[in-house]
């Protein structure tokens, strides 16, 4: 515990009256040889030198002032543009409305023509294979195995097109622009009559493909998804395989799911009871893991299992967002449902239908529908139907009947279609997946019979595109059968979803970048409050199958303005506001508080609002003019290496200053491939942007003079300087001298730099020690020498309009700098020498922090808690590491005085290694293996379908849980990385800014201790005895990123705080004329019992030949 003693303005935590004694006592008594604790004054007078020391060394070698007069004196090379932050938003936000409505046209040109097509088009009963000539994107497609080899698939049959392909660095592959491609799942049967009638009325859209392509050559990846599951998409490219079994399904994109339905609030009710056990139970898991993964951001959902009662599967007791982290909740507390009990339909429909009558949260109030999974009964549940249901029929019932029985499914069949809803089968694992998305085609029939109404252009969340594009958003559109039977009756039908991707990068390239500065941007959201664009969208994990979500109050530090900006945008709504906020540095280590104007306007015809930050400092920028060619020349000159060793090392910004310029993310590549193309083309070039060009050369010259008038003239080592630098908006890093960039080690974008960004929003001198994680354990110092900087904003006032283009610095040589620190802190004047003063227990002495460093820690740390400088040369090596690591009961006793606060947030878009599975027990959780008596049993062989089997053979191919025991699957993914939350603390001086004396009390190992800020810095002066021995335990902060525990952060009391969202504008779930006849079916052919036997048996040793299964049977 600390007790403080303050002095300053700042209220202090108020000590026990005998802790300020006990404190008064400790200050006034000698210690060991007649020393005693330094008073405060005398602490002062320490931080005041250093202080003084600091601001000596910036003003000679930092050369704000030189510099302020060089662009002054340059004022005629450059003029001072005004960032008009409500204009910005407006054409930025006008640009990607354009972009996006070129890219609608493509896609309502498109769905017209595709409904034309199959209008036309003639159904073929006796169609064949060799009928058909069309691009199977998988043929001869090579496949990763998940064990690093790589095998080839069978060659497609000969009716497959054989293509030539060219790289595109627009689609980041090769294309071939000729001919659509063709993906359909490994799971359907692609010579299936359905298939090939598909595949020969989509035939057509190829040239409607091609002709979009000649209006608008920027166009990306067309694409139709078939409800069929087929994917035409143009222009033509092998399909990218990621496992050796593909199964890529259209209909389960986010994109499709989107497109293909309204909003959705779900209920899940699953069977629990006795007679669900064994295969049927892990059926049932399987399938709702399947069905959560057809819900999108839109959709609202809840599961719960049900026997003689009802209850969730978790702890969500209402309706909540199907979004990942939700959904995840939901797979997780599946997996622990237990068969017990008896079957009470009454309560699991009762329990549901109260669910989707809560009026009081949030949800999507669009289609309402109740998936019961079930294994057969005979109660219908009619009373309750009619009592919750009857007789508008506004909630739509799907029930599936799972596992392999003879049971009566009549009753299933008829509450389906008793309520406007669908029955299905799932007999085995191959059924899932094409079950569970079915009932869609369902809630597309009130989108048909609206016709033209219907048709709404959505843009969806971001999401990463399957063919290597990356982040993209697609416009989509459905696409509706208009065929008509013979009583004039209209087809209700969804044919599928048309959709045309954006590439994120294109988008971005509308928004304005280097006027905005180090700390401006520009960010979008949807209705969901997820980012579009935001500099702070880095997802590092690709190929995943869900959409990238992160939302805008994830994507910053969040506070109650940003709510406030983010509903206001969300609405619709235009605005701007000026906040005090709190960011993290680009490195995730520091937290500042800055001030930044939000400006924010919708982009019109789309979902998307697009916002504008800028801080103070950016409201102007310079905007270089150099007309005066030999003037061009002449500071172009250095940037030549040749200069390099008289006006100092020169790294340039890695940024797209002409169309022709090969990117290196070596730098010195980098400037030899700028140099050699400068030699072609003039910054004047219509292939380079002028802005970047003249700035970049403008800031060349402009350094070069700081180099002749102040560091040429200068020696570092007097003041144990390794380098001085400066570096600018236009993209300049200069180091002097030249020998320092051997180790220098800050990134060449100043934009892209820590030091840089924290510098312009900080006042004063920002020291920044080399980052060392905990784990660090030192160097030779002899033979390493270790440099800390420390740089400050160079400010400008030009005409009244005050700007900050450039950050100066100098980098301190730690070991020099430690021992100047050590006597700056000491009671040694100029002229004392070390050891010349005696104390003995008659003349007391106050210890200081060179002569009594065997007794007294004096340390320099910085405003995130890392250790900067110390005058314990043991704590040299773990300059840069949080100051916990040092000394824990120190850093505790600063944070529980206020000096420090903290501030903890999540990553949700970290990449982790994979966590070990529990291996609890010897039984398999992979595929159903029959006992004898089933195997004996007829009614078992021909209970599924042959193609049934056959997908479960694929899917036990693909999805190894069903065939691995823990201890298996655990060993296959050791290499695997997953996505993870990540959980983040950074620590920053809070608005406590007094000087402490204080003691640690803890019995005999008490310790007193000295805190005082530096003024004009980011430093705190800390003094303290060193402890006298370890038995004072104190709780260690953490400061090192973590991966968070499981449900942290608490899923469960999240949803009770939803954050505002908007759902759609229309909703189509209801339509008079909708016919419900057509709501369910059972198995579709009759097996061939030799054609199961054989499967069968082939499926099971398969599984028995790879990983050998132990003579129990059981889930």
């Amino acid at each position: 515990m600390a007790m403080a003693a303050p002095t300053g303005s700042a209220a202090p935590v108020a000590p026990a009256l005998c802790g300020h004694l006990a404190l008064l006592l400790l200050l006034a008594a000698p210690a060991v040889h007649g020393y005693s604790f330094p008073q405060q004054h005398t602490m002062q007078y320490w931080a005041r030198r250093l202080e003084q020391e600091i601001d000596g060394v910036m003003r000679i070698f930092g050369g704000v002032q030189h510099l302020r007069g060089i662009y002054n004196e340059n004022k005629n090379l450059f003029e001072v543009k005004e960032n008009v932050p409500r204009k910005l938003v407006e054409k930025v936000a006008g640009d990607i409305e354009s972009l996006l409505a070129k890219k609608v046209r493509a896609l309502k040109r498109l769905a017209n023509a595709a409904e034309k097509f199959q209008k036309a088009h003639h159904w073929q009963d006796n169609i064949r294979e060799e009928d058909i000539e069309y691009y199977d994107s998988k043929a001869d497609t090579e496949y990763d195995d998940p064990e690093g080899e790589e095998f080839e698939r069978e060659k497609s049959s000969s009716n497959s097109l054989k293509l030539e392909f060219t790289d595109d660095p627009n689609f980041k592959t090769k294309v071939n622009y000729s001919y659509a491609a063709v993906q359909i799942p490994t799971d359907i049967y692609k010579g299936s009559t359905v298939i090939l009638n598909e595949l020969n009325w989509t035939q057509a859209l190829e040239d409607v493909f091609i002709e979009n392509r000649k209006e608008d050559p920027s166009l990306l990846w067309q694409v139709f998804g078939s409800a069929t599951g087929v994917t035409r998409y143009y222009p033509a490219t092998p399909w990218r395989a990621p496992n050796k079994i593909d199964l890529y399904d259209v209909r389960r994109r986010p994109w499709y799911i989107q497109g293909a339905s309204s909003p959705k609030d779900m209920v899940i009710i699953v069977d629990v009871s006795g007679s669900v056990s064994g295969l049927t139970l892990k059926l049932m898991k399987t399938s709702v893991y399947e069905m959560l993964d057809t819900l999108s951001d839109d959709d609202y959902v809840n599961v719960a299992s049900f026997n003689e009662k009802a209850k969730p599967v978790s702890c969500f007791k209402h309706l909540v967002q199907a979004n990942i982290r939700n959904k995840k909740v939901f797979k997780e507390d599946v997996q622990g449902m237990v068969a017990k009990g008896t079957t009470d339909y009454k309560a699991g429909f009762e329990y549901a239908f109260d669910q989707l009558q809560n009026s009081n949260i949030t949800r999507a109030n669009c289609n309402k529908m109740i998936m019961m999974f079930t294994d057969g009964g005979e109660d219908r549940v009619q009373d309750v139907f009619e009592k919750y249901n009857w007789p508008n029929k506004t909630v739509r019932v799907f029930t599936f009947s799972v596992g392999q029985h003879n049971y009566d499914v009549t009753p299933l069949q008829w509450m389906a279609c008793a309520n406007k809803g669908y029955y299905f089968e799932i007999p085995s694992i191959g059924a899932i997946r094409i079950n569970t998305q079915e009932y869609l085609d369902v809630l597309g029939r009130p989108m048909v019979l609206a016709g033209n109404r219907a048709k709404q252009v959505q843009w969806t969340n971001v999401y990463q595109d399957a063919l290597g594009l990356g982040l993209v958003v697609t416009g989509t559109l459905p696409v509706f059968n208009l065929t008509e039977d013979s009583s004039d009756r209209k087809n209700q039908l969804i044919l599928g979803v048309m959709g045309i991707d954006v590439a994120l990068n294109d988008i971005k390239r509308l928004t304005p970048r280097y006027n905005l500065g180090a700390n401006g941007y520009v960010f979008a959201i949807d209705l969901n409050g997820y980012v579009l664009l935001h500099p702070n969208l880095q997802p590092q994990i690709i190929n995943f199958r869900e959409p990238v979500t992160l939302d805008f109050l994830d994507a910053e530090l969040e506070d109650e303005n940003k709510e406030e900006i983010r509903r206001s945008m969300i609405d619709g709504n235009d605005g701007q506001r000026f906040i005090k906020t709190l960011i993290k540095s680009l490195d995730e280590q520091y937290i500042d508080e800055v001030f930044r104007t939000y400006t924010w306007a919708p982009i019109k015809s789309t979902n998307y609002s697009l916002g504008l930050v800028l801080p103070p400092y950016s409201t102007y920028y310079i905007q270089a003019n150099l007309s005066d060619q030999i003037l061009q020349v002449k500071y172009f000159e250095y940037l030549l290496p040749n200069s390099f060793e008289s006006e100092g090392h020169v790294f340039i910004a890695p940024r797209e200053y002409c169309k022709d310029l090969d990117l290196s993310d070596n730098n010195t590549e980098f400037l030899e491939n700028f140099i050699a193309l400068m030699e072609k083309v003039t910054p004047d070039s219509k292939q380079c942007d002028n802005f970047l060009l003249h700035n970049l050369i403008l800031d060349t010259g402009i350094t070069q003079q700081l180099v002749e008038r102040v560091w040429k003239d200068q020696d570092l080592n007097t003041y144990s300087l390794l380098a001085v630098f400066a570096a600018t908006d236009g993209g300049i890093t200069r180091v002097f001298p030249n020998k320092a960039a051997d180790d220098w080690e800050e990134e060449p974008e100043p934009f892209n730099a820590s030091f840089y960004r924290r510098s312009l929003d900080n006042k004063g001198y920002i020291f920044k020690p080399p980052y060392r994680d905990a784990g660090y354990r030192g160097l030779d110092l002899e033979n390493n020498t270790i440099g800390i900087l420390v740089s400050t904003a160079v400010e400008l006032s030009i005409g009244g309009k005050t700007l900050k283009p450039a950050v100066v610095g100098v980098k301190l040589d730690l070991e020099a700098w430690a021992e100047k620190f050590k006597v700056l802190a000491s009671n040694r004047t100029d002229r004392d020498q070390l050891g010349a003063r005696r104390c003995d227990p008659s003349t007391s002495c106050e210890m200081d922090c060179e002569a009594n460093n065997k007794d007294l820690i004096c340390v320099l740390i910085d405003d995130g808690g890392f250790l900067v400088l110390s005058n314990q040369e043991d704590h040299w090596y773990q300059v840069g590491k949080f100051f916990s690591e040092v000394d824990a009961n120190l850093m505790s006793a600063l944070y529980n005085n206020s000096f420090y606060a903290r501030k903890e947030s999540y990553d949700f878009q970290s990449v982790c290694a994979p966590e070990a599975q529990s291996n609890t027990g010897a039984a398999p959780r992979g595929v159903f293996v029959p006992t004898v008596a089933d195997l004996l049993n007829l009614a078992w062989w021909t209970s599924a379908t042959a193609w049934s089997l056959f997908q479960q053979f694929l899917y036990g191919l693909t999805y190894s849980s069903w065939f691995q025991t823990e201890e298996v699957a655990g060993d296959s993914m050791e290499a695997r990385e997953t996505s993870c939350i990540m959980k983040q603390t950074q620590y920053y001086f809070s608005t406590v800014n007094a000087t402490y004396n204080a003691i640690i009390d803890c019995g005999n190992c008490s310790r007193l201790f000295h805190a005082q800020r530096l003024a004009n810095t980011n430093l705190l002066f800390v003094v303290a005895d060193k402890p006298l021995c370890s038995q004072c335990e104190s709780i260690k902060l953490l400061q090192a990123e973590v991966r968070a525990p499981p449900r942290d952060p608490n899923q469960c009391e999240l949803v009770d705080r939803p954050r505002y969202r908007k759902g759609p504008h229309i909703c189509f779930d209801y339509n008079a004329t909708e016919d419900t006849s057509d709501c369910g079916r059972g198995a579709s052919f009759a097996p061939s019992l030799g054609v199961l036997l054989s499967l069968q048996l082939l499926l099971l040793y398969s599984s028995a030949s790879q990983h050998p299964l132990p003579p129990a049977v059981c889930l």
